[in-house]
């Protein structure tokens, strides 16, 4: 099947390769992933400068970490996951690299901050991750990372944000959107279920996996509210600026300036 990582090297499990299938199954979904990458290191750069120390929230396999890393060689980064099964393939991936750090923690523990390595970042990072959060824990989260970004860094978020105000737009930009993710699964692109079922079958994966649908379940999500939400919200708790800086038919980047 195309996108089925080549798992095995003369020297252990392709990290890489797993970390590029990720990449792919969620490009899958998100046409323009690497746009909106692009979009929040210029912001980085522009913000925080060329070797920015970074918290990488729900890193997942490291996704913004390795852009992040090639795009700033003199970067650090802090990932935090509790996903065991995607910080499995985020440790094979960075193994070695003492810029980087990872981290398991519950982003719903209110202490979960205690297990960070710095007090402060000049950069807070996570891309399409919280949109399983509800609006009231997202909410506490926003305010804990007001105080973690330090003053003059930033947060930036990534991620599902739906206007409900307009839902002609939205149906129509949604049936465009599966429109082309038919096309691209007729290519042979593999979607979540798919890309879950392989890690399952995986001897690297296989454990981590089984826990992370213990912890998770299939899958959930929050309440996806508007960029103006975020925005204004990401104000209340203390950033002293807050707007989109790029966006797509139904996603955005919010950028928070401390």
């Amino acid at each position: 099947m195309e996108g089925f990582p080549v798992t095995e090297t003369a020297h252990g499990t392709d990290w890489r390769a797993w970390q590029e299938s990720w990449d792919r199954q969620q490009e899958w979904y998100m046409p323009d992933r690497e746009e909106r990458f692009r979009v929040m290191l210029d912001m980085v750069e522009a913000t925080v400068g060329p070797a920015p120390r970074v918290l990488d929230l729900a890193c997942g396999t490291g996704s913004i970490t390795d852009r992040l890393l090639r795009r700033f060689p003199d970067a650090v980064s802090t990932g935090v996951d509790l996903d065991p099964a995607l910080l499995t393939i985020a440790e094979g991936t960075f193994a070695g690299d003492d810029r980087v750090t990872l981290v398991t923690a519950d982003l719903t523990d209110p202490g979960w901050m205690k297990a960070l390595p710095y007090a402060e970042y000049d950069a807070v990072l996570t891309a399409t991750a919280l949109h399983w959060m509800f609006a009231g824990p997202l909410t506490t989260l926003y305010g804990q990372l007001a105080g973690v970004v330090r003053d003059g860094g930033v947060f930036m978020n990534a991620d599902h944000m739906i206007d409900r105000s307009t839902p002609r737009i939205n149906a129509a930009e949604r049936a465009h959107r599966h429109a082309g993710r038919d096309r691209a699964k007729e290519s042979g692109a593999l979607d979540w279920a798919e890309w879950w079922a392989l890690a399952a079958k995986d001897p690297a994966l296989a454990a981590p996996t089984a826990r992370r649908f213990e912890i998770y379940g299939e899958h959930a999500d929050g309440e996806t509210p508007s960029a103006q939400w975020h925005a204004e919200t990401l104000r209340l708790v203390g950033f002293a600026e807050a707007r989109p800086v790029w966006s797509s038919p139904c996603d955005a980047l919010v950028l928070a300036l401390r």
